[in-house]
């Protein structure tokens, strides 16, 4: 047989079997239901398939270029395949497949080339592993696919024993003496496969298929001829076969999904805008709440949620829980003078040894005490109760050098200002209530 027989061969079969799919298809059978999503994972489909092909075996390529052999055969050859589809369009194939390849010198002169007038190899096995993409389907706008191209290239090992006519008429055949010791019975090479074919969906579970690959050999002894020992040899497999998809009955084959289709149809579930309802309500009570927590009636800065004192009077200066703050009770120091100003007790901020606004008409008049009539003072610092006694303690001294500070600033000389830190001892009021705790938080000011 020679290479167009083998074309038209082919073409009357994708002819035929395109015919026989349309006519099926022709009967538009409802979609297998499925709870698969969008992005649900692989685990939700069928993925693993197991094949069978049989096919003609041919030393030459659809490409073309040069043979050893002016006449070629085409021999039967058949496999096996088991694929793993790791997404919509590619998946990982391997691939076992055995057959014969032979051809001859009859159209050369004499029906001789190379010293040769024929040959036939036994291929023993060719195994490789390839990657198969599904480049495009004629079927993609129905629900679901039916037909499937795809194209594949990988990488494989092949053993192969080749036997030559040499003009005449003896046949050479070195089988069982290949290798290093020359007791192997076949050649080892490497192979690149390279194909494409088109899949029919037969059903859920099986397809037939219509490949044609182009093997691309690492040596040039497949037909036992090294014609000059720079080229290298090529053969074909063209082949047709049923793959049956593998797993349970309750998932989709992944092969067949049409993932626009599927998305459609997820974007369209009712349950979807129902749950997409659901939450908009959720969201809705959320803000409500968010609005309910920020509502202050007296407008005191502290939420109705948390205002344990409402109605307070605008202006008022409140606590945390909203309830308003005492006023500080001035402790004037004993001094030599009752009638002289600026001694009055400093207060603080909870946590805090910065000066206060209020305090500084006090410590104005202290400062210009100080600067006109001269003398010493003594800052005294306290802190209430909150906290370790040590912290109270550096809290204490830090308020007292705060009013130090003020004073040096305004010209005092700071030989006249000795600064003392007591903690949380001598209070003025009870460290239990909030009221006690403010006044204790305080800078007492005395003469020397």
């Amino acid at each position: 047989m020679n290479y167009s027989t083998l074309k038209k061969g082919v073409v009357a079969s994708l002819v035929a079997v395109m015919g026989l799919t349309s006519l099926a298809s022709a009967q538009d059978s409802p979609a297998t239901s499925s709870s698969a999503k969008v992005f649900g994972g692989r685990g939700q489909y069928r993925t693993w398939s197991i094949g069978v092909n049989g096919g003609v075996l041919a030393p030459v390529a659809f490409i073309g270029g040069s043979n050893d052999f002016t006449n070629w055969d085409v021999n039967l050859g058949y496999g096996i395949s088991l694929r793993k589809q790791l997404g919509h369009a590619f998946g990982l194939e391997g691939n076992i497949f055995r057959g014969k390849l032979s051809g001859t010198n009859k159209d050369a002169v004499g029906g001789i080339r190379n010293g040769v007038r024929e040959f036939e190899t036994d291929l023993q096995y060719a195994a490789d592993l390839r990657g198969v993409v599904n480049v495009a389907t004629v079927d993609f706008l129905r629900r679901e696919n039916s037909v499937n191209f795809f194209v594949t290239a990988g990488y494989g090992l092949m053993a192969y024993n080749p036997k030559v006519t040499v003009a005449n008429g003896t046949t050479t055949d070195f089988k069982g003496q290949y290798g290093e010791d020359r007791d192997k019975d076949f050649i080892k090479e490497a192979y690149i496969p390279v194909g494409a074919g088109i899949k029919f969906k037969v059903s859920d579970r099986v397809s037939f298929n219509l490949a044609y690959t182009m093997n691309f050999v690492d040596g040039d002894n497949v037909d036992g001829v090294y014609a000059g020992g720079t080229s290298k040899d090529k053969f074909s497999y063209a082949n047709a076969g049923l793959e049956f998809s593998l797993g349970s009955k309750a998932k989709p084959n992944l092969d067949w999904v049409n993932p626009v289709a599927m998305m459609y149809d997820e974007l369209k579930d009712p349950t979807l805008r129902q749950e997409v309802e659901a939450l908009k309500n959720r969201v809705s009570n959320v803000e409500k709440s968010v609005e309910d927590l920020k509502k202050d009636t007296d407008g005191d800065g502290v939420s109705d949620q948390f205002d344990k004192c409402a109605g307070t009077p605008a202006g008022t200066k409140v606590d945390g829980s909203g309830c308003p703050l005492p006023v500080p009770t001035t402790v004037v120091a004993p001094t030599e003078n009752s009638n002289v100003t600026g001694f009055e007790t400093i207060q603080f901020e909870f946590n805090s040894s910065v000066l206060k606004t209020e305090s500084y008409p006090t410590l104005d008049k202290l400062s210009s005490v100080l600067r006109e009539n001269g003398g010493k003072v003594t800052t005294k610092g306290y802190a209430s109760s909150e906290g370790t006694a040590a912290y109270n303690m550096k809290l204490s001294k830090d308020r007292a050098n705060s009013v130090k500070t003020y004073l040096v600033n305004s010209g005092v000389a700071a030989n006249q200002v000795t600064t003392k830190g007591f903690g949380e001892a001598n209070p003025i009021a009870s460290n239990d209530t909030e009221e006690g705790r403010i006044q204790n938080r305080r800078v007492e000011n005395s003469r020397n």
